[in-house]
């Protein structure tokens, strides 16, 4: 067996499979095409992620302090900042109606923090750092020269039995549906890039709930052929360059949008943080 190449391996994540779920066409234009103009990837700016990048961000640099000085923070101030990286178009805002609506979820999510902080003022685990700033990763499968990666909002430390606990947060409206990916991929990394046992996980929906809800955690050897199933998929796909749309040329609501863009009929926003160009549909 030739050995692997972390170049050419196929890289998946929860993101990119799960548009690859939804569309195929939608996958390859947002992780596969890039502009022959500026050799750069596209992607797409809207106030639901605009409103879970703001917030996030806030949250998720808490786990870089020690447990004494997080609530500390002027959560409400930090928000404002992070608020600054997404305010206007860069956010997908076409109003400042729209805007103002959208951040005054966003701090009503951080203040529920701030009056609950549960886990978040708990003990926490930060993975090992990745090579050349990549997610946390590891090979999925050698054999299929396949990587999963994904980066994990908090990871709680259980002193009691020296596990941890995943916490995921949540800024959308939808509950995260049975089947999904998400725990399956962080089990897979967890269990593949520390070496306690992960002995919980909850979905923290900030919008309604001022605590996290216990989620089951799936079993390891089910989540490793759930993943690696779809990631197989991604992969026959790449190698057969076959990306077609569900719906064929009627397009559906996930491929659509990036249709616009190549059909000049989206709004470019510049570069972002990850050096993709940016489009307001």
């Amino acid at each position: 067996m030739s050995i692997p190449d972390k170049y050419s391996a196929v890289w998946v994540s929860h993101s990119s499979m799960g548009d690859f779920l939804k569309c195929p066409r939608a996958y390859f234009l947002h992780n596969v095409y890039k502009n022959p103009k500026t050799g750069r990837k596209m992607t797409l700016v809207a106030p639901p992620l605009s409103l879970g990048a703001a917030v996030h961000t806030t949250l998720e640099d808490l786990k870089h302090l020690p447990v004494e000085e997080r609530m500390k923070r002027d959560l409400l101030a930090d928000f404002e900042k992070a608020w600054e990286a997404v305010s206007g178009k860069k956010g997908g805002f076409t109003s400042e109606e729209e805007e103002a609506a959208t951040k005054a979820r966003g701090k009503a999510m951080v203040e529920r923090v701030v009056q609950n902080p549960g886990p978040i003022a708990r003990k926490t685990v930060k993975l090992p750092a990745a090579h050349n700033n990549m997610p946390p990763n590891f090979y999925l499968s050698e054999e299929d020269n396949i990587i999963l990666c994904g980066l994990i909002d908090w990871i709680e430390y259980v002193e009691a039995d020296d596990s941890i606990r995943v916490l995921d947060f949540k800024t959308g409206k939808h509950e995260e549906s049975g089947d999904s990916l998400q725990l399956p991929i962080y089990l897979l990394l967890l269990n593949a890039l520390q070496r306690r046992r992960v002995s919980g996980a909850s979905y923290w929906y900030l919008e309604k709930d001022d605590a996290p809800i216990v989620v089951d955690l799936p079993d390891a050897a089910e989540a490793r052929e759930a993943v690696l199933a779809v990631a197989r998929r991604v992969k026959e796909a790449r190698e057969k360059k076959e990306f077609a749309c569900p719906r064929g040329e009627q397009q559906c609501f996930a491929c659509r949008p990036y249709e616009k863009i190549l059909a000049d009929e989206a709004e470019y926003i510049g570069v972002g943080g990850y050096g993709q160009d940016v489009y307001l549909v």
